[in-house]
């Protein structure tokens, strides 16, 4: 079988689903069964981790079905997020934790010092982290060299569901990462943009907005596990090439005139 493995642990589903901005948390626990992920990252910084009396959306996740990976979103240094992922593994979330030290507030953009910095420490620590960066090739290989399990590079600014906007980049990354796997997070806005994520060969998508935001998340997240399936079986079937002209699809050899 087509499998996604990570640092060892093995995955049939190749997408990676948030928690963020749906209207409800038994609206979220529907959409998570719909998209068929089996990873699903938690903010660490927004969940109720404290008081057991009060509502958590981790009591919508099924850990049985679902493995939980940790975010250190809203930290913007690489202490913060050391500090952020220590406290995720503390009360139990897990020791993997993707990896987020933001450099600026407005675009979202990774700080990529920080965040090597940071990656650097927690795989020292037994974590098996994933970062979330840019398109920037060099970036992901110092990321590598400082021991990431998975490169997460963003296709479009986290939130903005433009999409895939740098193929090119992402394409050159796709080439020259054989190391570990690639998966693209942030950007996707519908279904087709999975799609070509996939065709790209990366061996995952990671979303959030895409499905909490749509009038009907609950059929998104169907669109996006389909769309995430359909790409991964058009890159391995290999496309056609690409031709300027016609081509008749029915060849003239062999017709009687």
């Amino acid at each position: 079988m087509d499998t996604l493995t990570i640092a060892g642990k093995t995955f049939q589903s190749r997408l990676f689903v948030g928690t963020g901005k749906y209207r409800s948390f038994p609206e979220m626990a529907r959409c998570h069964a719909a998209s068929g992920a089996e990873v699903v990252t938690v903010a660490v910084r927004r969940v109720n981790l404290t008081d057991r009396s009060k509502e958590s959306l981790l009591d919508y996740i099924d850990r049985d079905k679902f493995f939980l990976l940790p975010n250190t979103a809203a930290c913007y240094t690489a202490d913060e997020a050391v500090r952020t992922a220590r406290l995720g593994r503390e009360v139990g979330l897990s020791n993997w934790v993707k990896l987020e030290v933001i450099g600026d507030q407005k675009t979202l953009f990774p700080d990529n010092h920080g965040l090597v910095e940071a990656t650097r420490i927690l795989v020292k620590e037994g974590f098996v982290v994933l970062p979330y960066t840019n398109d920037d090739l060099v970036n992901a290989r110092r990321l590598i060299d400082a021991g990431a399990a998975a490169v997460m590079p963003a296709g479009a600014p986290i939130g903005s569901g433009l999409g895939i906007q740098n193929i090119t980049n992402l394409r050159i990354m796709r080439e020259m990462i054989t190391e570990v796997p690639l998966i693209v997070d942030a950007g996707v806005g519908t279904a087709s943009d999975a799609a070509i994520a996939m065709e790209l060969g990366y061996e995952g998508v990671l979303m959030n907005t895409a499905i909490a935001e749509a009038d009907d998340a609950e059929q998104m997240a169907t669109a996006m596990k389909l769309a995430v399936q359909a790409g991964r079986h058009a890159f391995l079937a290999g496309r056609m090439p690409r031709k300027l002209y016609a081509s008749a699809s029915s060849p003239m050899a062999g017709v009687v005139r």
